[in-house]
């Protein structure tokens, strides 16, 4: 797991390799991760908006934005979390994602953005 703090809110991400997959032909590396947003701040919260880069070791990259997360747009007082899951598919077995919540403070009216730490994505059978 992974974890990082950026104004206040905690995220932390768990992966998992879920198997592979034929699509199109072609061979994918499908990975699950589950999402921990934690809000440690004074402040309620919402995020508002997210963006995704991920990679693979075959050096493609995914571009990924949206509104919410998963459908939802969720508020977060202080003390709360909220966990969600998701998943992506690769070209090979290796790859890593990062990216970014835009999120409003509630208090202040500041829109403000808060980092998704750089995670892993490894098959178990591809390591040494």
């Amino acid at each position: 797991m992974v974890s990082q703090i950026t104004s206040g809110i905690k995220i932390s991400v768990l992966t998992s390799f879920e198997g592979t997959y034929f699509k199109n032909y072609k061979i994918h590396f499908a990975f699950s991760y589950e999402v921990t947003i934690e809000n440690q701040s004074k402040d309620s919260v919402q995020l508002n908006s997210r963006h995704w880069e991920i990679h693979d070791s075959l050096n493609d990259l995914e571009v990924v934005d949206g509104e919410g997360v998963i459908g939802k747009k969720p508020v977060l007082k202080p003390g709360e979390k909220h966990t969600y899951s998701s998943g992506c598919l690769l070209s090979s077995p290796f790859g890593a994602m990062r990216g970014y919540f835009n999120m409003v403070n509630f208090t202040s009216t500041r829109s403000f953005r808060v980092i998704i730490p750089t995670f892993k994505l490894s098959a178990p059978f591809a390591l040494n």
